[in-house]
């Protein structure tokens, strides 16, 4: 089976590390977060998937010259303007003259959805297209999909007022198309599948939705960044939060570290070491990612945040719930910590050197 990979955002909500790289191309503890959604889709039998693409398109292309990624075979489709989500399925579609059943998904969502029992549902329905759903606590930012008891999609709901919500089942991206679905996709201009062709299909009665309490993240904002890196590194079971890695109880509780890295701190926990990364003596590294070649120094600390290959943490400086952009120096004794007033994750930019002292609000 086939696959539509939506890649041509431009990452808005990500900046400023989006202004150098696709978020996809963006490392999730230390692996490409492409690479994650793909090796999602080859462990549910997709051989082959269409990357539609639009903003930093070579980036991706020069990333995979042989043309495969985590085990699929990929090409690529760049759009010539922006489509809208729809306009790209159909655009990438074409291109990769898909006529079969396939699959479409969202390039930065994150989820261990069971692709088999979704395709089984589609199939089993006679749909023509059918919705992954997931439950979130809130579904005013997101396409609400309330159903009948067959499943059959009686409403396409996008981004109700909360108390409005009939449901908290939201759209997940995660799509099976049946090839007729590209009729109902206009060429040469942006459409909306969440505005136009999903309501057009559920006042049609040909569109279903099933629901799953699988593992779904939006990777889409800083927090959430964040947060998809936490979770692979806490919450994988004992399986390591990338391949190669291996845990290394010498270093740390839950320490898992990838290739050869030098710690000289006991205060180390919980946390993703990437190839070559330097941790100096009296150094607190918890709950964290440290990318391939950066370098944690004396008297430093780094909690619960994600450090970027390539960045220097200087010593007594401080960071926490923080992103630190590849290659970013923060100086000695500086505090990167999240406003308390807003309690977002503060974002270094790629190469920015941070000097002086930045105290949180409250702190």
């Amino acid at each position: 089976m086939k696959a539509v990979v939506l890649v041509g955002g431009e990452g808005t909500r990500l900046r400023p590390l989006t202004l150098t790289a696709p978020k996809q191309m963006l490392p999730i503890a230390e692996q490409a977060m492409i690479e994650r959604v793909l090796g999602h889709l080859a462990g549910h039998g997709i051989d082959h998937a269409v990357l539609s693409l639009g903003y930093r398109p070579d980036a991706f292309i020069n990333a995979y010259p042989a043309g495969t990624v985590a085990g699929v075979n990929v090409s690529y489709a760049v759009e010539p303007t922006p489509l809208d989500t729809a306009g790209a399925i159909g655009f990438a579609s074409r291109h990769a003259r898909i006529d079969k059943t396939f699959v479409v998904v969202n390039g930065d969502v994150l989820t261990d959805l069971d692709l088999g029992a979704l395709v089984a549902f589609h199939q089993g329905h006679g749909s023509e297209a059918t919705i992954g759903l997931t439950p979130v606590d809130d579904p005013s930012s997101f396409g609400v999909v309330p159903t009948d008891r067959d499943g059959r999609v009686v409403a396409f709901i996008e981004k109700p007022a909360r108390e409005d919500a009939p449901t908290n089942l939201i759209n997940a991206g995660t799509y099976v198309l049946e090839p007729s679905v590209l009729d109902r996709i206009p060429e040469d201009r942006r459409v909306s599948i969440e505005r136009e062709t999903f309501p057009a299909m559920a006042a049609a009665g040909s569109l279903f939705a099933l629901g799953s309490e699988a593992y779904w993240l939006d990777t889409g904002t800083p927090d959430a960044y964040l947060r998809a890196n936490i979770d692979l590194l806490l919450g994988r079971r004992g399986m390591p939060p990338v391949p190669g890695a291996s845990e290394d109880r010498s270093l740390g509780t839950g320490v898992w570290r990838v290739a050869d890295v030098t710690v000289h701190s006991s205060s180390v926990a919980r946390s993703l070491l990437g190839s070559g990364v330097t941790i100096d003596a009296d150094a607190l590294v918890d709950g964290s990612v440290i990318g391939h070649g950066a370098v944690v120094e004396s008297g430093a600390s780094v909690v619960g945040s994600v450090v970027l290959p390539g960045a220097r943490i200087a010593a007594k400086a401080s960071v926490e719930g923080s992103i630190v952009g590849p290659g970013a120096t923060i100086g000695q004794r500086c505090l990167i910590h999240p406003l308390s007033v807003i309690g977002s994750a503060v974002v270094i930019a790629s190469g920015t050197v941070v000097d002086g002292e930045r105290v949180p609000a409250g702190a």
